[in-house]
C-alpha cells in the first residue's frame, strides 16, 4: 500500500495502518517544509493536498487538519515565523515560515524534546537513534538509556542544544490591569481612525468556554476590544480597537514588528487580561489520571505558554476542548500556578 510504504519511509510505525492520521500528516509536512521553505503557509498546505489528492476524499477536512498541524509545528519549533529569524532578503514576506535547524531541549524528566527540519532527508538522526524516537502529537521525544550521555551524542550529530529558559522564554510578568492599561495608553496615542468594513471583535460578554462563538461583527458595541480587520491580500490583521456605538474610533495594529511575540499571541494574552478584569476569566479543566494530570483548554494559548506545556508534558487528544495537554504529577502544581499567575486562568467547575 502507498500509505504503508510512505509511513515506513518516514520512519513511522506502520501498525497495519492504511489511513492518513495526524502522525503521517505531521511527518509529511516536515518533509514538504524541508523542500519548500522559506514559503507561505498556503504553499505548504497546497503542496501536501496535491500530494494526497487521490488518497483522501474530503479535501476541505484535510485542509483544516493541515492548517492545525502547521500551527502545531510552529508552536513545537519545527517551523519558524519571520519574527523568529534574521534575514536580509527584502523579498521575503512577513507571512513566510522557515525550517528550523535540528535542535533539542532536555526536559526536567531527562527525556529530550527534538525539533527542526533538514532539507535533504527524512530525519537528522542515524537509524540507531531515529528508531527510538517517540511521537507525541506534533512533537518528537527521545529518552536516554541508563548511563547514556544522550545530549552529548546529539551534539556530536550536529544538533544544537537550547536551554529550557531560552526555549520557553515568555513576556515579563505583570498584572492583568497593568497589561490592559499599557495597551490602552498605546491605543490612545493612535490617530482617529477612518471606517473599516467587516471588523470582527472578540466579545467579552460571550461565554469564555466557546472561543469560536465569541467572535462577532462590530455593530453597536462600545469600549476596547481585540479585533481582526480584513486586508486586501492575506489573512485578517490582529489589532486592539476602540469602538463607540459600533463605530471605530482608534485602532492599534498588534503586528508592528517591534516585538518578538506573534500578533495572535499578543491578542490572546490581552484578551485573557480583559476577561479577568471583566470578572469572567478564561478557564481550564483539570482531571487526574493514572498517567498524570490532564489539562483541557477552551481558548487559544500564546505560543510561549504552549511550549511550556510541551516541554514539561505533552499534547494529547482533545476532549470537548480546544486543546489538551497531559503533565506529570510532579510538574502539574507548578504549571497550574503558572496558568493562574501569568494567564489569569481559573479551573472550571468540573475540574477535580
Amino acid at each position: 500500500m502507498v500509505i504503508a510504504s510512505c509511513r515506513q519511509t518516514l520512519g513511522l510505525p506502520t501498525d497495519n495502518k492504511v489511513y492518513i492520521d495526524d502522525k503521517l500528516l505531521v511527518a509529511l509536512l516536515r518533509r514538504s517544509a524541508g523542500i519548500h521553505c522559506p514559503c507561505s503557509r498556503t504553499t505548504l498546505r497546497n503542496s501536501l493536498i496535491e500530494s494526497l489528492k487521490f488518497l483522501h476524499e474530503d479535501e476541505a477536512t484535510l485542509s483544516n487538519r493541515i492548517d492545525e498541524i502547521i500551527e502545531g509545528l510552529i508552536i513545537g519549533g519545527d517551523l519558524l515565523e519571520l519574527n523568529d529569524v534574521t534575514i536580509e532578503d527584502p523579498l521575503v514576506r512577513g507571512t513566510w515560515v522557515f525550517a528550523a535547524p535540528p535542535s533539542f531541549v532536555v526536559r526536567p524528566s531527562g527525556s529530550i524534546f527534538l525539533f527542526g527540519i533538514v532539507s535533504d532527508q527524512e530525519t537528522f538522526l542515524p537509524q540507531s537513534l531515529a528508531s527510538r524516537v517517540r511521537y507525541e502529537g506534533f512533537t518528537r521525544v527521545i529518552t536516554p538509556l541508563p548511563g547514556e550521555e544522550l545530549p552529548l551524542r546529539l551534539r556530536e550529530q550536529g544538533l544544537q542544544q537550547l536551554s529550557e529558559g531560552a526555549w520557553i522564554k515568555c513576556p515579563r510578568a505583570e498584572t492583568a490591569a497593568d497589561m490592559l492599561n499599557r495597551y490602552k495608553r498605546l491605543l490612545l496615542s493612535q490617530p482617529l481612525s477612518g471606517i473599516v468594513k467587516d471588523l470582527d471583535i472578540l466579545d467579552p460578554i460571550r461565554p469564555v468556554t466557546y472561543y469560536k462563538g465569541r467572535w462577532a461583527t462590530a455593530s453597536n458595541q462600545s469600549g476596547t476590544f481585540i479585533a481582526r480587520r480584513p486586508q486586501e491580500f492575506g489573512v485578517p490583521l490582529w489589532c486592539f480597537a476602540e469602538l463607540k456605538s459600533g463605530k471605530l474610533v482608534r485602532l492599534l495594529d498588534l503586528s508592528s514588528g517591534k516585538t518578538r511575540w506573534r500578533a495572535c499571541d499578543l491578542a490572546w494574552h490581552l484578551q485573557m487580561a480583559i476577561d479577568c478584569l471583566c470578572h469572567s476569566p478564561q478557564r481550564y479543566r483539570r482531571r487526574n489520571s493514572n498517567d498524570g494530570v490532564r489539562f483541557d483548554f477552551f481558548s487559544p494559548l500564546p505560543l510561549w505558554s504552549q511550549r511550556r506545556l510541551m516541554v514539561f508534558g505533552c499534547a494529547i487528544q482533545r476532549d470537548a476542548s480546544l486543546m489538551s495537554y497531559r503533565l506529570p504529577i510532579a510538574e502539574a502544581k507548578t504549571e497550574e500556578h503558572f496558568l493562574r499567575e501569568r494567564l489569569w486562568l481559573i479551573p472550571s467547575e468540573d475540574s477535580n
